[in-house]
C-alpha cells in the first residue's frame, strides 16, 4: 500500500502542469546498502543491521543502517562500539560494493523504462522529468507504479518526491521515509519548507549553517526572507542561490548527460581512531593523494585546485583549498599542496576524517600547460627540459612553451573515483554499447 504525504491531500498531480511547470521526481532509495543486504539475505529482514567499513574495529564507523536499527537509536556515522551499546542485537556487515553496484544498475533500468529523462546523481538516487510522459496515468500514479515495481521486482524500498523543480523534489523525498511519496508545490513552501531548520535544507552543511546562525538565520523561511546583500556578504554567490531555492526557485534541468561530467576527483577516509599524531596524519595524506593521482591518471584529468576536508572528533567539518598556477595531477604535487594546507590550518584537535580533492578538472588531452623559465624546475623530473631553456630562449625569446598530453592509459578498478561516483561509469558504458 502506497504511503502518500501531500500538503493538500491526494490531489491529481496533473494540476502541477499549469503555467508550463515541469513535473520532477526525486527517487531516493531507503537505507540502500542495508536494504540490498536484506534483499540478498531475507533472514535479515526485520532485524537491526548496519554496514561498517570494518565491523571488527570497535571504533569503526557505520556507513549506513536499517530502519530497524534507527528505531533503536543507531544512526549513520555512529561508532561501532556506541551502536552495539545502544543496540546489542545489532548485526554488523562489511560492505559489498559489487552487490550494491548491481542493484543500482537494476534500479536505474527501472527508472529509464518510463523516460529517458533520468539523471543519476549517486548510487542510490536520481532525478526524473516525467512532464512529457504520454498516457493516462497522473504523476502520482507513475510514482506509485515506480515505487511498487522497485519493491516487487528488486525488493528495494524507496521514497519519491514530486515537485516542479529539482530542489523541491529533493526536499520532498526527504520528508517521508521510508516508502513515502510526497508532493511539494511552490504554493505550499511557506507551510512545509519554511519552518524547517537551515540544516534540513539541501545544500546547507554544518559550516554554512554556522555562518547562517551568525547572522540570525535559523530556519529556511529566514533564508527566504533575508536581504540578498547580507546573504551574499556572508556566503558569496551561494547566498543568492540559497535564497532563490528557499523561495522555491530552481531552474536546473534534469540532465541525463551530466553523467559524463567530472568536475572533481577526490578521496576521503574515516580513521579507525581519533588521530592527532602528525606522523600518522602525514601517512594518511600520502595515501589519499596517491589515490587521487591514480584516479586522475586513469581518467587523463588534471585540475588547478586542491582542497582538503577535515572532520574532528566532535564531527565539526572544515575545508580549505588552494589554486595552483598550472593544472596538476602528480601525487607529489598534490601532496605538497594538501599537506601545506593542512599544517597551516589544523588546530591540533583529534581528527576523525580526512579528504583530498582536485577540482575544476579538465581532460589532459584538451589542455596545454604554460611553462615559464620559472617553473621549468618543478617539471625537471618528468623530462630533461632544463637543458633546453637556453636554446629555447635564443630561438623563441622568453615566450611561453606549450606542452600537451597525448598518452592514454587504460583505467584500473583501483584507480577509479570514489565508489559513490564510480557507478556513473556504468551508465556511460551502457550508453556507449
Amino acid at each position: 500500500m502506497i504511503k502518500l504525504s501531500t500538503s493538500r491531500g491526494d490531489e491529481d498531480m496533473t494540476s502541477i502542469k499549469r503555467g508550463n511547470s515541469r513535473i520532477i521526481f526525486h527517487i531516493d532509495m531507503n537505507s540502500f546498502y542495508a536494504s540490498v543486504e536484506q534483499s540478498y539475505d531475507p533472514s535479515l529482514k526485520g532485524k537491526a543491521i548496519a554496514i561498517a567499513g570494518n565491523p571488527k574495529e570497535r571504533r569503526g564507523i557505520l556507513v549506513t543502517c536499517s530502519y530497524e536499527a534507527r528505531a533503536k537509536g543507531v544512526y549513520t556515522t555512529m561508532s561501532v562500539w556506541e551502536a552495539k551499546r545502544k543496540c546489542p542485537e545489532l548485526i554488523l556487515l562489511p560492505p559489498n560494493f559489487e552487490r550494491y553496484r548491481i542493484a543500482s544498475r537494476a534500479m536505474f533500468e527501472v527508472l529509464k523504462s518510463y523516460t529517458k529523462q533520468v539523471e543519476p546523481v549517486s548510487i542510490d538516487e536520481g532525478y526524473m522529468d516525467v512532464t512529457d510522459i504520454d498516457g493516462p496515468m497522473t504523476a502520482l500514479q507513475i510514482a506509485d507504479d515506480i515505487q511498487t515495481r522497485l519493491l516487487t521486482e528488486l525488493d528495494l524500498p524507496c521514497s519519491i518526491g514530486i515537485a516542479p523543480n529539482k530542489f523541491l523534489a529533493k526536499t520532498a523525498s526527504n520528508l517521508k521515509k521510508p516508502m513515502g511519496i510526497t508532493v511539494l508545490r511552490k504554493r505550499d513552501i511557506d507551510k512545509i519548507l519554511w519552518p524547517l531548520p537551515v540544516l534540513d535544507m539541501h545544500g546547507v552543511g554544518e559550516s554554512t549553517a554556522k555562518k547562517l546562525y551568525s547572522i540570525g538565520l535559523q530556519t529556511i523561511g529566514d533564508i527566504a526572507k533575508a536581504e540578498e546583500g547580507l546573504l551574499k556578504e556572508t556566503l558569496g554567490k551561494n547566498g543568492s542561490r540559497l535564497k532563490k531555492r528557499a523561495n522555491g526557485f530552481d531552474d536546473r534541468a534534469v540532465d541525463p548527460d551530466s553523467v559524463y561530467d567530472t568536475k572533481s576527483v577526490g578521496s576521503s577516509t574515516t580513521l579507525p581512531t581519533d588521530e592527532s599524531d602528525l606522523h600518522e596524519l602525514k601517512k594518511v595524506f600520502k595515501s589519499l593523494t596517491s589515490k587521487v593521482a591514480n584516479r586522475l591518471e586513469s581518467k587523463r584529468l588534471a585540475g588547478p585546485t586542491v582542497s582538503i576536508q577535515i572532520r574532528d572528533s566532535d564531527w565539526n567539518n572544515s575545508s580549505r583549498s588552494q589554486s595552483t598556477r598550472n593544472l596538476i595531477y602528480e601525487k607529489e604535487k598534490i601532496f605538497e599542496v594538501a599537506w601545506t594546507l593542512f599544517t597551516k590550518n589544523w588546530d591540533g584537535q583529534p581528527i576523525r576524517l580526512l579528504g583530498v580533492t582536485v577540482s575544476n578538472v579538465v581532460d589532459r588531452v584538451d589542455f596545454t600547460e604554460q611553462l615559464s623559465i620559472y617553473n621549468f624546475e618543478e617539471h625537471a623530473k618528468e623530462e630533461p627540459i632544463l637543458n633546453l631553456v637556453e636554446s629555447l630562449q635564443k630561438r623563441f625569446g622568453k615566450e611561453m612553451v606549450t606542452r600537451g598530453q597525448t598518452q592514454v592509459r587504460k583505467p584500473t578498478y583501483e584507480s577509479k573515483t570514489s565508489f559513490s561516483k564510480d557507478f556513473l561509469d556504468d551508465h556511460k558504458d551502457r550508453e556507449n554499447k
